[in-house]
């Protein structure tokens, strides 16, 4: 069937520090900082906002999948901006017979000396219910997300940017307990056989993690670090009324990466949960998973760019 699934998934995160032209690379007993590299990267990236439902009255759980999983994404980074482009093409396996279907995925990432900023967006058509092993193709079905996370880095000497983005290298192991206030949106739509229905879900929680990176050789990383917190979910019911209830957050990161001055790669996986209650009877698990194969290349930015990088951060202080 034809699909045409596009994603547009842009990536700006702002340095902290303001580099100057003649130090490319910048090192310390514990992170390695490629200031004047331009970074190219190729990967694989399977992703989705799915739904897994526990109906206690009616003793049915069941799933909601979306239909396009997979794409095919390429980078540039440069210091405080990346940018990405991802697109779904319907010769991969799981994005075949996807009729209708759409995914669109956008990410924000941003530093500012110790804290970091995320912002997601999923905006989803075509789901798949799983029930006893069966599966049924429901087009009729969307999900609007959109939120994020505020985070603290307690520990300098630790390197996220290192698990995330291929800027920095964790040289020497180190970790890091990271606070992270959590808020997302959520809009369902039922627009199927004359039934057309929005509900709308809100969710805050707070999620103290820790992550470690262990720095096997010089040339290889392994990450791991996990959080777990609890906070409020609201949520507006079919028909007619509204529910706020606890909500349990439970995410978590692992990554195995190469690193060289010219060349590196990895896979990358993380996985959120949101837990919350979406009426009295029914527990709903809100998940997001992310798994990436990635290689790269850097090269040396050239003195033009270098200029407009440096005004840049001397004018908004980065």
């Amino acid at each position: 069937m034809d699909i045409k699934a596009y994603i547009l998934n842009v990536i700006l995160f702002c340095a902290s520090l303001s580099f100057s032209q003649n130090d490319s690379i910048v090192k310390n007993q514990y992170i390695t900082q490629f200031q004047d590299k331009i970074s190219t990267r190729l990967s694989i990236i399977n992703t989705s906002n799915s739904f897994y439902i526990n109906d206690s009255d009616l003793g049915l759980k069941y799933q909601l999948k979306p239909n396009v999983r997979d794409y095919f994404g390429a980078s540039i980074l440069f210091r405080s901006v990346e940018i990405d482009y991802g697109f779904s093409p319907k010769f991969l396996k799981s994005n075949r017979d996807n009729a209708n279907s759409k995914l669109f995925n956008l990410n924000l990432r941003m530093f500012q000396s110790q804290w970091m900023q995320t912002i997601d967006l999923y905006n989803q058509k075509g789901f798949d219910l799983i029930l006893n092993n069966e599966r049924v193709r429901i087009s009729g079905i969307k999900t609007f997300k959109i939120g994020g996370s505020t985070s603290y880095i307690l520990n300098k000497k630790f390197s996220f940017r290192a698990i995330g983005f291929q800027n920095e290298w964790q040289t020497k192991s180190a970790g890091s307990f990271i606070p992270r206030l959590y808020y997302y949106y959520t809009k369902y739509t039922l627009n199927d056989n004359g039934f057309n229905e929005d509900t709308r879900s809100y969710d805050v929680a707070i999620g103290p993690s820790y992550y470690y990176n262990l720095s096997i050789h010089k040339n290889f990383l392994f990450s791991v670090g996990a959080s777990a917190g609890i906070g409020i979910n609201h949520s507006s019911i079919i028909g007619d009324g509204s529910l706020t209830s606890a909500l349990y957050e439970f995410s978590g990161r692992a990554v195995i990466g190469y690193n060289s001055e010219t060349f590196f790669g990895g896979i990358n996986y993380s996985l959120l949960i949101l837990e919350h209650n979406v009426d009295r009877y029914t527990r709903q698990d809100d998940t997001i998973p992310y798994l990436e194969f990635y290689i790269g290349y850097r090269f040396k930015a050239s003195k033009k760019i270098m200029k407009l990088a440096d005004d840049f951060n001397r004018k908004f202080g980065f």
